[in-house]
């Protein structure tokens, strides 16, 4: 049975994730490597726990949520669905039963807003947790006078947390944003498709997504 401990160990995945960050560099993009991956993995495992999914269930989201950016290695577009693909080789070289990786790969081919919906319950779960992750960190950028606007909104950002409430059957989005640095109106300027996609994706699980930003409700 393959674990998300036998993933990261994979010397394929290694240098797939280490070259997806060279060329996320190189573009001048906001990190999507090893600590975001490690973020998304954590926080679409809890999402899928918390709702009382099977640990198998849970286990496959937290690999989707490890690999779901590896296709950053070929190129940044359609990163979503080369991801996949590549996802598809890797674990069916680790003799992963093939409807588990049916499920890995389908939540990982639509994780992109751009491209994709949610379409199971790893997916949603996966979409979650992939766009609740802004935050300064996130920003390579050193030079504040030359940042764009995606690097200004996530350098604002001071705080992100996820909740997940199985009993009011809500997921909470609670962010802190440095207003000196950026209005709150930027942040839904660059991620208001993000928060839709989110919405569905909650909605598919059954439960409601809301939006907390500087204490206050906004969604």
């Amino acid at each position: 049975m393959v674990t998300l401990e036998d993933v990261i160990k994979n010397e394929e995945v290694q240098a797939f994730i280490n070259g997806a960050e060279k060329q996320i560099k190189a573009l001048g993009y906001t990190e999507h490597s090893h600590r975001h991956i490690g973020i998304v993995s954590k926080r679409t495992g809890e999402i899928l726990q918390k709702l009382g999914y099977d640990e198998r269930t849970i286990e496959l989201g937290k690999i989707a949520g490890y690999l779901h950016d590896i296709g950053n290695v070929i190129n940044r577009t359609d990163h979503a669905h080369s991801g996949a693909i590549l996802s598809y080789q890797i674990l069916k070289g680790m003799n992963m039963p093939l409807e588990e990786i049916t499920e890995i790969i389908s939540a990982i081919g639509n994780h992109d807003e751009k491209t994709g919906t949610a379409v199971s319950e790893i997916s949603a779960a996966l979409i979650l947790a992939d766009k609740s992750d802004a935050h300064r960190d996130r920003v390579t950028n050193t030079n504040m006078s030359t940042f764009d606007i995606h690097d200004r909104v996530n350098y604002a950002v001071t705080n992100s947390e996820l909740e997940v409430d199985a009993e009011q059957k809500k997921v909470i989005l609670k962010l802190t944003i440095d207003t000196q640095i950026c209005p709150v109106l930027d942040y839904f300027q660059i991620f208001m498709e993000r928060t839709m996609m989110s919405k569905y994706a909650a909605k598919y699980l059954q439960i409601w997504f809301e939006l907390v930003i500087n204490g206050t409700k906004l969604l």
